[in-house]
C-alpha cells in the first residue's frame, strides 16, 4: 500500500488551493480537495466579513473585481491627494513647517475616524500595545516624508518612496515568515532601477538634493516598508476593520507629535505661520486630508483582499502617475531619460503579472500529472474524475 498525504499549495486566480491524494495499489482511490475547505466557525466568520470601498459593498464580488475596486480608488484619490501636497508647500515660507502640517493632518484624520466609529459602532479589536507601534511607524511615515520636501523636490521624494517594494518584500519575509518567488524580486528591482534612474535623470536638470531631505525620506521609507506587514498581520489577526485602525493609529500618533512639538516649541511657531495663510494652510490641508483619509481606507482594504506587497505594487505605479502629473500642473524641465526609465518600470510590473500567471500554468500541470497516474495505476472513479 501507497499512502501520500501531503498538502500541496497553490495559487489560482489569486486563491489558495490545496490538493491531497490517497491511492491504494491495484484498486484506485483518489479523492481531491479544491480550494479552501473552511470549518463550521471559519464558515461563520466569512459570512460575517464585509468588505467597503467608502459605501460601496464588495465583498460579494470576485477578487479580481475586488482587486480593480480598490485601484482605482488609490488613484483617484492619492492623484489629488499628491496635487494637494506639492501645491501647500509652494506658499512661500512653508517648507520648514512639515511636521506641523503632520499635526494637522493626524487631527484631520482623528476627527475623521472619531466620526466613522460612531457612525458603525466600531469597537476595538487589536490591543494597545500594537497599536503604540503602528502610530510610532504611521507617525515617521507621514512625517517624515511631509518634512523632507523642505530639503527635497516633490518628484524626487515620490521616487524615494517608490524604493518601498523591496523592503516590504524584507518585512514580508521577517514578520510573516512569507515566501516570495525570484520574479517577485526581479519585479520590484525592476521597478525600483527604473525610478531611481528617474531620480537621476532629475538631478542633473536640476539638482536639489540634500542630506537632511536624504534622510528622513530614508527613514520615511524604512517605516513604511514595516507598517503595511504589521497592519496586515494585526487584521488578520483580530479582524479589525479599516475604520479602527486608522482612528487608532493616528490619534496615538497625534499625541505623540503634540508631545514632542510642544517641547520643542514648533508648535508654536507653526501656529502663528498658519494663522497669516489660514486658506492656504489649513484650507488645503483639508482637502489634503480628507482625500488622503479616504485614500488610505482603500489601501487597507486592498492590503485585506490581497497584500502588503500587492498594495505596495499599485501605490508604486500611483506615484508614476503622480510624478507625471506634478510636471503637467508644476513647472520643471524634461527629459527623454524620463521615457526609457518608466520603461523599466512597466517591465518590472509585467514581471510581477507574470510571476501570478505562472501559477495558473503551474496548476493546469499538477492537474494533468495527477490524471495521467490515476489512468496508468488502475481503475479509475470516474465521478471524481469528472469533477476535477
Amino acid at each position: 500500500i501507497c499512502v501520500v498525504d501531503k498538502p500541496l499549495p497553490f495559487k489560482y486566480m489569486g486563491s489558495n488551493f490545496c490538493a491531497g491524494a490517497i491511492m491504494k495499489s491495484k484498486n484506485v482511490d483518489v479523492r481531491l480537495q479544491l480550494g479552501n475547505a473552511p470549518r463550521d466557525n471559519e464558515k461563520e466568520n466569512l459570512n460575517n466579513f464585509e468588505l467597503k470601498i467608502l459605501f460601496l459593498d464588495i465583498s460579494n464580488y470576485n477578487q479580481t473585481t475586488q482587486f480593480l475596486f480598490c485601484s482605482v480608488g488609490v488613484f483617484v484619490f492619492y492623484l489629488l491627494y499628491g496635487y494637494m501636497q506639492e501645491l501647500i508647500f509652494t506658499l512661500d515660507g512653508f517648507k520648514p513647517f512639515g511636521w506641523y502640517l503632520t499635526l494637522v493632518q493626524f487631527g484631520y484624520y482623528s476627527i475623521f475616524g472619531y466620526i466613522e466609529v460612531n457612525m458603525k459602532n466600531v469597537s476595538r479589536r487589536i490591543p494597545l500595545k500594537t497599536y503604540m507601534l503602528l502610530a510610532l511607524l504611521t507617525l515617521g511615515t507621514m512625517g517624515f516624508s511631509n518634512s523632507s520636501l523642505g530639503y527635497l523636490n516633490y518628484p524626487t521624494q515620490v521616487i524615494f518612496k517608490c524604493c518601498k517594494l523591496i523592503p516590504v518584500l524584507v518585512g514580508g519575509i521577517l514578520i510573516q515568515q512569507k515566501r516570495y518567488g525570484v520574479l517577485d524580486f526581479m519585479a520590484a528591482s525592476c521597478m525600483c532601477l527604473g525610478l531611481t534612474l528617474f531620480t537621476l535623470a532629475d538631478s542633473y536638470i536640476s539638482p536639489n538634493f540634500n542630506t537632511i531631505g536624504v534622510v528622513m525620506i530614508s527613514s520615511a521609507l524604512l517605516c513604511d516598508a514595516a507598517i503595511g506587514n504589521v497592519q496586515e498581520k494585526s487584521m488578520k489577526a483580530y479582524k479589525a476593520t479599516n475604520t479602527e485602525v486608522v482612528l487608532y493609529s493616528y490619534f496615538i500618533g497625534f499625541l505623540y507629535l503634540m508631545v514632542i512639538m510642544v517641547l520643542t516649541g514648533d508648535l508654536y511657531r507653526g501656529i502663528t505661520f498658519c494663522s497669516q495663510h489660514v486658506m492656504k494652510t489649513y484650507g488645503y490641508a483639508l482637502i489634503f486630508s480628507l482625500s488622503g483619509y479616504l485614500g488610505i481606507q482603500i489601501v487597507l482594504t486592498l492590503v485585506k483582499t490581497c497584500g502588503a506587497f500587492t498594495a505596495a505594487t499599485v501605490t508604486t505605479c500611483r506615484k508614476a502617475v503622480t510624478i507625471i502629473i506634478s510636471f503637467a500642473f508644476f513647472s520643471k524641465p524634461f527629459t527623454f531619460q524620463y521615457v526609457w526609465s518608466g520603461f523599466i518600470v512597466i517591465l518590472g510590473i509585467y514581471l510581477n503579472i507574470y510571476s501570478k500567471n505562472r501559477n495558473i500554468i503551474d496548476f493546469h500541470s499538477y492537474l494533468k500529472k495527477v490524471q495521467r497516474l490515476m489512468k496508468t495505476s488502475g481503475p479509475v472513479n470516474r465521478r471524481i474524475l469528472a469533477d476535477i
